[in-house]
């Protein structure tokens, strides 16, 4: 329940004086519907004002002049700007007006008065000029003026100074709580408490009060992040203490191991140490299976299904498309036979026959293993005893659909997530905070190296020729390009425009895949390719995973300067999957030496030197430095009001560590900073509806 102190900032904005029917949309819009959310709305800039005179004035700064209206000369023509002469002893300022009714103007500065007016110095022929004035004021409003004033995002309807007239009085709601933060932390830190740490983020007095390691600012930043990892410790705690069946490894486990046709390596056999410790636990499970492209999570995957299996239960692998599921069962169902497990496909476009007989077999208890897509967690699907579910690309799924399949169990379901995309452990935390963490930080032995050219675009030609011969030698591409279709915004090649002119200059069939085609049409292609049937398969990133090709040995990539860092690494892990040498071509820019810019070289340099993704993911976070880290918007990472994953990574790592220090020494949180803790969650409602982060 929410604490009633908390009761004003959780009013509806619409208690605020102002706020009417026509206004609180807007704010619902840019910050939320709640006062509380205008109190966490922080100002993105500030403007700063000084007293100064016409001949000191500085082109650029925002002045306050002290003047004596001169004259007003009205528009000669119709839409024509109107304009106010003024002097201040040290020459004229010209005050310019694009818009507004001379009668209304002259009103605001009569002729022969004193005014203030402030604004954005221009120079013209040497002299002042100020579009639009901020403030034409008699010297007795002198205090209306703010030296200092922050400006927040707006939006059409909704001025800047409205937002900040509304967060002030939001703010002004905010009550002094009980401190939550340990009182040594904060003093080592010079932070502020929580209500004086508010006023101060929202009247900065400079640019630097407006930084994210400014004091106020960093303490709200930690605030969020330690209400963060408190929502997601205490789900791992909740989840730890729900009974699961204990699955131990056996006699089909030993048989399976034995059938495969390679040896494990070290990361591998550790991670699979990990998993079964916690299967033996009778604790419900949570773990992540984190590997770089081609380290090997589907044997990791196969080890646990079959350790289910020896334990008499039934397991479930659930991919993200039709493809990637075929694919699972392709490669896992004859280890899973070899051992004496039965599995079997279940995906949406079996007919509804297929379906009934399915299902049939998965309730009677016949089928040990099913692998699937989204059908396996439909209401028609029942298992007889269910104990591990396995989520393949778990981010391509939301928190209720991996838990739809969970709750196919009778007691808790294990459920071991698997992820192709690594990325920094600070990021880790932000989003599988409540989950245990295993690395496949190996490759096995037999992959290839994947040799990776960074080519200006200039040369595509030259890349074209000897694709060609490649081609004509037996070889399998990939072509990827950004779009589909031409642009006018941005000059990029389109998938179709590339395939058609590959085609002529190949004289041979081309395969298109983009994501504008139906699913069906698109999966039928990339199975052509699959078996050899196409040469070249010209894509967008609908390839960038659950494609795997063996005899595809070269990736060209155009525009490569456009895709995210880890986004050409998940590309180039296309190829390097069979016995053939395999190469990535990066084509590059516009001109002969692509115009790249500093960062775009860098990331390009990385790829090319490195074929480790969890380096390539360390050097992409830390390169793109803030702004949206990762896609963390479209990669369902939480959505922080004040903190910055990177910026403030030291305080993400420090507030995961604190919250189990927490919850380790007063788990019920009854003492009382647990108490002043509990009011911190309700603040920033991570354990309410924003814990499901999908």
């Amino acid at each position: 329940m929410l604490p009633e102190i908390l009761f004003p900032l959780y009013a509806d904005v619409t208690t605020l004086k102002g706020v009417g029917p026509r206004m609180a949309p807007l704010i619902q819009k840019l910050a939320g519907p709640k006062v509380r959310d205008l109190v966490f709305y922080p100002p993105s800039g500030v403007v700063l004002r000084r007293r100064t005179t016409a001949a000191e004035a500085v082109e650029g700064e925002i002045g306050i002049f002290e003047v004596t209206i001169d004259r007003l000369i009205p528009p000669h023509r119709m839409g024509a700007p109107i304009k106010v002469r003024a002097y201040d002893g040290t020459g004229f300022i010209h005050l310019i007006w694009f818009a507004g009714s001379p009668r209304h103007i002259e009103g605001l500065a009569p002729i022969g008065s004193t005014r203030l007016v402030t604004g954005k110095v221009e120079k013209f022929n040497n002299e002042v000029q100020i579009s639009h004035p901020d403030h034409v004021l008699p010297p007795e409003k002198a205090d209306e003026i703010p030296l200092a004033e922050p400006t927040y995002p707006a939006t059409q309807g909704l001025s800047s100074r409205q937002i900040r007239k509304l967060c002030m009085a939001s703010v002004a709601l905010a009550p002094a709580l009980a401190e939550w933060q340990d009182a040594a932390w904060i003093k080592q830190r010079h932070w502020p408490d929580w209500q004086k740490a508010l006023n101060t983020v929202h009247t900065p007095q400079n640019e630097a009060d407006l930084s994210p390691d400014a004091p106020a600012r960093a303490r709200l930043a930690y605030d969020e992040l330690l209400a963060h990892q408190m929502a997601l410790a205490r789900r791992k705690l909740n989840r730890q203490s729900t009974p699961a069946p204990v699955l131990q490894d056996g006699e089909a486990s030993r048989r399976l191991l034995a059938a495969l046709p390679f040896k494990l390596t070290n990361a591998q056999a550790r991670a699979i140490e990990e998993i079964r410790h916690d299967l033996k636990s009778g604790e419900q499970m949570a773990r992540l299976l984190q590997g770089d492209v081609g380290s090997g999570k589907t044997a990791v995957a196969a080890v646990v299904l079959a350790d289910a299996a020896s334990s008499g239960f039934q397991s479930a692998l659930m991919a993200p498309t039709e493809i990637l599921a075929r694919q699972h069962y392709e490669k896992l169902g004859p280890m899973l036979e070899e051992a004496g497990i039965s599995s079997i496909l279940l995906t949406g476009r079996d007919t509804p026959a297929v379906k009934r007989k399915k299902a049939a077999a998965i309730a009677a208890g016949e089928v040990q293993v099913a692998i699937g897509t989204h059908a396996l967690f439909q209401d028609a699907v029942s298992f007889h005893n269910l104990a591990l579910a396995v989520i393949d690309e778990q981010h391509r799924f939301g928190v209720r659909q991996r838990q739809q399949l969970q709750d196919k169990g009778r007691d808790g379901v294990h459920l071991l997530s698997m992820s192709a995309t690594p990325i920094p452990r600070t990021l880790e935390l932000t989003q599988y905070g409540e989950l245990d963490v295993s690395r496949l930080n190996e490759k096995p032995p037999g992959r290839t190296p994947v040799t990776t050219a960074v080519v200006p675009l200039a040369r595509i030609g030259e890349v074209a020729k000897r694709l060609k011969a490649a081609v004509e030698a037996g070889a399998q591409a990939y072509w990827i390009c950004p779009l589909v279709a031409e642009s006018e915004a941005i000059d990029l090649a389109a998938a179709e425009d590339r395939a058609e002119a590959l085609r002529r200059l190949l004289g041979t069939e081309v395969g298109l895949a983009h994501g504008q085609m139906p699913g069906a049409a698109r999966e039928e292609v990339m199975n052509r390719f699959a078996a050899n049937e196409l040469p070249v398969l010209v894509a967008t990133t609908v390839v960038e995973v659950g494609v795997d090709v063996p005899n595809a040995s070269i990736m060209v990539i155009e525009h490569a300067d456009r895709f995210g860092l880890a986004q050409l690494h998940q590309l180039r892990g296309r190829v390097g999957r069979g016995a053939k040498a395999s190469s990535c071509i990066l084509l590059y820019g516009a001109g002969e030496d692509g115009g790249l810019g500093e960062t775009a070289t860098k990331r390009l340099e990385i790829l090319r030197n490195s074929e480790d993704g969890f380096l390539i993911a360390e050097e992409d976070f830390r390169l793109r430095g803030g702004g949206d880290p990762l896609g963390l918007k479209q990669s369902g990472f939480p959505a922080y009001r004040f903190a910055d994953p990177i910026r403030h990574r030291h305080l993400l790592l420090a507030a995961a560590d604190d919250a189990r220090l927490i919850l380790n020494r007063d788990p019920k949180l009854e003492s009382p900073r647990g108490q002043a803790i509990q009011v911190l969650e309700s603040l920033f409602d991570w354990r309410t509806e924003r814990s499901s982060i999908d």
